[in-house]
């Protein structure tokens, strides 16, 4: 059995040594209806939104025709007719609210956390069911309890420095409502050092577009950007040329200029320590990490037509019918890569800026089912179990997120949701087409492939 993670334990984790395997979620800020959702700064960029988001440079008028499939009478009629299904939507979704809130700290994207008495979990409205926290450099579990009231949970001994965690919580109302909560953070490096936190993790299987992410603990000045670089290298079975793009002082990507061949097996080599990456700041990591490329599985959505192709190994293997963006919150065009999968999560739209006039949130629903990630300003597809099944290959409904349909709970396994989420893998790539909206920025999540080869080669301090 493997022993309960503090982040202290094993030696070879430690990160004066090894440093943190770490899968740093990559973050940026986004507008919404001319409002700049304010976050915090994580390693990397800034915090990962949970909740659905697009962003349209578009008026109504000029996208609607494209949000439901039918013939309109006019712009203004279609436009209406779309807003009022997707109130109707916000409103059922309104139905299935758990009264449990959950709160996460340290907050998410949380870069410098103390090693002790920083971490709790709680919640108001309910107990707290379940909450797992990870080590994610290792997976290895940091064992806590939960109090006998339920209400919060705490981690039984100190962590280490310079780790990052995750941090997965459930809870229940009276009603028997579940409610759903995840946070990612880090605890503070050693003075003067730094570490690389990455993904994928050592030992995974990905699918053809996962790239290989390193998020910095410090800043790297552009001096040292070209050492920095030097230090890290990645060699694949393919035998596929890989360069690395700075996105920003803290982050550098590493990619081959197509998708990674099916079947290869790639390792990534960090040298750092005793690299110089600021006046007085080095590296620590020496480490090797190794990953699997899985089958290729490329998914198609057609914001126009609703539906999904999913090709695995050049084949057309299922057609999903999907629920785009509707109009005012249409979704990203473009190759989006899956960086996280989660059962549950909770989405709120007053992350992303969607909010009524009191301030909270036009939809707040803490159960979305088969969650997985495409961005880091909100996108995801996932299970929507509230919308009337009509919905699904006819109708653009969400705030920009890909809906698919599902029930409550998630527990059905014939559900397109279901199918989708069993049959992906972290790294998997779904592009999105004929969305009346802008391409997906390529640092906002795993999404660097949205560039040229001369663009990303352009971004390599080497």
């Amino acid at each position: 059995m493997t022993p309960p993670d503090t982040g202290n334990t094993p030696a070879s984790e430690a990160p004066d040594e090894h440093g943190p395997s770490v899968a740093a979620r990559r973050r940026r800020t986004v507008f919404r209806r001319g409002t700049l959702a304010a976050l915090a700064v994580v390693a990397g960029g800034a915090v990962a939104l949970t909740a659905c988001g697009g962003h349209s440079g578009k008026s109504s008028s000029q996208h609607a025709a494209a949000t439901v499939s039918s013939t309109p009478s006019s712009s203004a009629s279609t436009t209406a007719s779309a807003q009022a299904t997707q109130s109707r939507e916000d409103a059922q979704a309104a139905k299935h609210t758990s009264d449990a809130k959950i709160t996460i700290s340290p907050k998410n994207g949380t870069t410098e956390a103390a090693v002790s008495g920083a971490v709790k979990v709680s919640v108001t409205g309910g107990k707290l069911t379940k909450v797992t926290m990870t080590a994610t450099s290792s997976g290895h579990t940091v064992a806590g309890k939960i109090s006998a009231d339920g209400k919060t949970w705490q981690p039984n001994a100190a962590l280490g420095h310079g780790l990052q965690f995750k941090i997965s919580a459930e809870a229940g109302d009276a009603q028997g409502r579940t409610a759903a909560a995840q946070a990612t953070f880090a605890t503070k490096a050693v003075s003067g050092s730094f570490v690389g936190y990455f993904t994928p993790e050592d030992g995974s299987t990905v699918g053809v577009g996962m790239p290989v992410s390193i998020n910095f603990s410090k800043a790297i000045s552009t001096s040292d950007r070209a050492d920095v670089q030097r230090g890290i290298s990645v060699q694949s079975s393919s035998g596929q040329q890989v360069v690395g793009h700075w996105f920003s002082s803290t982050r550098l990507d590493l990619r081959p200029q197509t998708y990674w061949q099916a079947g290869s097996h790639v390792t990534l080599n960090l040298n750092l320590a005793g690299v110089e990456g600021a006046p007085g700041v080095y590296g620590t990591q020496h480490k090797t990490v190794a990953f699997d490329v899985g089958r290729s599985q490329v998914s198609t959505v057609d914001a126009a037509t609703h539906m999904m192709t999913v090709v695995r190994d050049g084949q057309v293997i299922r057609t999903v019918p999907i629920s785009a963006g509707g109009t005012g919150h249409t979704t990203y065009d473009g190759q989006m890569v899956i960086e996280e999968k989660d059962q549950t999560t909770r989405m709120n739209g007053a992350t992303v800026g969607f909010t009524d006039d009191d301030g909270k949130g036009e939809y707040d629903i803490p159960d979305v089912p088969h969650a997985m990630r495409l961005s880091n300003s909100g996108t995801f597809i996932h299970g929507n179990y509230w919308s009337d099944k009509s919905v699904f290959g006819t109708a653009n409904t969400s705030h920009g997120c890909i809906g698919l349909s599902d029930v409550k709970g998630g527990k059905d396994g014939t559900t397109d949701a279901a199918w989708f989420y069993n049959n992906s893998l972290l790294g998997d790539v779904v592009v999105v087409k004929n969305s009346p909206d802008k391409t997906i920025q390529p640092d906002n999540g795993l999404n660097g492939w949205n560039m040229s080869w001369s663009q990303w080669v352009a971004g390599s301090a080497l």
